[in-house]
């Protein structure tokens, strides 16, 4: 399988640094791995992320979502050049979750030059699938103020 993303050594480190002080950040969403066309990361299941009946909070699973899908979408462009941001999002609850963590992982299922569309598997440690999302993202070309260049996003080496 060939690699989809513009920088094909993207790693979790890279991902690491761009969601640094983000809400995925604040939910505790964590970059468990990039695959030549998908990426996967974890979420808690705990204070953060669940609703009053102590199940995971449908939000929660819709921003583990949009945050694997965006930045799915962000690393296949050139981000010199060019921004992805989401235009919708759905997602379908099947299975709560109470304790523990959701791993999400997202494949692109289009890929254009303007738009594209990215599936999201979010499913429970025992790999029962807990959410089933998709997200259509635009991709625009990238304006002076877009402060999110491949620079910085880069890991410091020693």
């Amino acid at each position: 399988m060939s690699v989809i993303w513009f920088d094909p050594g993207l790693n979790i480190e890279q991902l690491r640094l761009l969601s640094t002080d983000t809400m995925g950040d604040h939910l505790g969403i964590e970059w468990i791995e990039v695959g030549p066309d998908y990426i996967s990361a974890r979420m808690p299941v705990d204070h953060r992320t669940r609703q009053p009946y102590g199940l995971l909070h449908g939000g929660a699973s819709v921003a583990l979502a949009e945050t694997l899908g965006s930045v799915g979408a962000a690393m296949s462009v050139d981000s010199s050049k060019f921004i992805a941001v989401g235009m919708e999002i759905n997602a379908n609850h099947v299975k709560s979750a109470r304790s523990g963590y959701v791993i999400g992982t997202t494949r692109a299922l289009h890929r254009g030059a303007t738009s594209q569309v990215w599936e999201i598997r979010i499913e429970d440690e025992q790999g029962k699938l807990i959410c089933i999302s998709r997200i259509t993202v635009t991709i625009l070309k990238r304006k002076d103020r877009d402060s999110i260049t491949p620079s910085s996003i880069q890991p410091e080496h020693p």
